[in-house]
């Protein structure tokens, strides 16, 4: 029998409503419907789960995989896309899929520890930094990706939702990242595959190579906008820190110095990201804003001060 686990239900429901709610009816069947097709014996799902289904499997000769099942819409067809451009450079391969049953077969990366087990912030932050990149690269002259700019249209939907106000989202915040958008994508002049969400949970120790990441975004953009996911990420954690402000200050600085990149610049795209991080939040659930402000204010701090001092 196929174990759904309850936050999965939530989740798919809050997000996708009545198509989630019969996905998830569908859901057994359509992992027995891959068992068969790829030859799969399917295993408990990790934990906990989010967005997608995902369970270790093993293939007939005893291969390890994992099997990711979603809603099959735009987000997932995008990582299914940018996968293939990838092609397993710093990130997992994807070994086929069958993206309108929304289906994914993965490479299974081992022993599997993310990033978030690595205390020392700056150890963490050049690994990060590593694999970043070794991913990034050219996007083709023909996509349907998503890009950075389609992105922050979400704040135009969130105006539009609010008829013309920001909801729960504190007013200064939303015009300031409105403004660093703005700004930021104007002066893109080198727009590249990015992986569009490369936080510490999303680069796993794999034997192949010594860090990979998973589960990208798949996005067209500057490559400061993916430093600056990695700049703010570990919310949690982070804000247990004594002086969260430091941690990020001397993060910006490493990322700054290893990719060649303007410290300021980042810190613009990391508050930008946290305020639309925190209009997403409403959008899916309708709630959970708090985390993104909180972030976007410890950036605002870092830029005010210059060193988080």
């Amino acid at each position: 029998m196929l174990i759904v686990p309850d936050d999965l239900v939530r989740t798919i429901t809050d997000v996708h409503g009545e198509a989630g709610v019969a996905w998830l009816e569908r859901l057994p069947a359509l992992a027995a419907d891959c068992s068969e097709r790829w030859g799969l014996t399917i295993e408990p799902p990790f934990g906990p789960l989010s967005y997608h289904y995902v369970a270790p499997a093993l293939l007939a000769d005893a291969t390890p995989v994992v099997l990711k099942l979603g809603v099959p819409d735009h987000e997932l067809r995008a990582q299914a896309e940018s996968l293939r451009l990838f092609d397993g450079r710093g990130i997992v391969r994807l070994i086929d899929a069958d993206v309108e049953a929304g289906a994914l077969l993965l490479e299974r990366l081992t022993p599997g520890s993310s990033l978030e087990d690595v205390e020392d912030d700056d150890e963490a932050t050049t690994v990060g930094a590593a694999v970043l990149r070794e991913l990034w690269r050219d996007a083709p002259p023909v996509h349907s990706l998503p890009t950075v700019g389609d992105w922050a249209g979400g704040l135009e939907r969130m105006r539009h939702h609010f008829g013309g106000g920001t909801g729960p989202l504190p007013e200064p915040f939303v015009a300031r990242a409105e403004s660093l958008f703005a700004e930021l994508l104007a002066t893109t002049d080198d727009a590249k595959l990015l992986h569009g969400d490369l936080h510490h949970g999303n680069v796993l120790r794999a034997q192949r190579r010594a860090w990979l990441a998973l589960d990208p975004k798949g996005v067209v953009g500057e490559p400061a906008y993916d430093a600056a996911v990695l700049l703010r990420s570990v919310s949690r954690r982070l804000m247990a820190e004594a002086r969260p402000d430091r941690v990020l200050a001397r993060r910006a600085d490493r990322l700054a110095e290893e990719l060649g990149f303007d410290r300021e610049r980042l810190l613009a795209w990391a508050l930008a990201q946290a305020v639309l991080g925190a209009w997403w939040s409403v959008e899916d659930h309708g709630h959970g804003w708090e985390w993104g402000i909180a972030e976007a204010r410890l950036m605002a701090e870092v830029t005010r001060d210059g060193s988080g001092s």
